[in-house]
Parts: structure tokens; C-alpha cells; sequence
């Protein structure tokens, strides 16, 4: 009973148990953003991909105004 009545008096006030994010838990995010870029950049410059954004370039490029 007393867990329910802190939520409920949280969510009233609108403030959290927490206050942010500990340092452990920003180390994993960073980890986790860099590990997304290095993906990223590897499907980005692979030759499939720069074929078709070449293609597709190239294709606006041409079109007549």
C-alpha cells in the first residue's frame, strides 16, 4: 500500500524517485550511439549503397527543368 500511494503522490507532484542518469548509465549509451555510428558508416560507404546514392544522383541531376 505505502509503494502505491508514493507512485500516485510522484505522478500527482510530477516529480520522480530518480534524478538522472549515473555515470555507468551514460558510458553505456555513449558505447551504444558509437557502436550505431560505426553500422551506420559501414552500410553508408559499402559499394551497394554508394552505387544506388550515385544512381539516384545522378538521376536528379539529369531530370529537365
Amino acid at each position: 500500500m505505502r509503494i502505491i500511494w508514493f507512485r500516485l503522490r510522484s505522478a500527482v507532484s510530477g516529480r520522480a524517485n530518480d534524478a538522472g542518469m549515473s555515470t555507468s548509465e551514460y558510458a553505456m549509451g555513449t558505447i551504444a550511439a558509437c557502436a550505431f555510428a560505426a553500422v551506420l558508416y559501414k552500410v553508408v560507404t559499402s559499394e551497394v549503397v554508394s552505387t544506388a546514392l550515385q544512381s539516384t544522383i545522378g538521376k536528379a541531376l539529369d531530370v529537365p527543368f
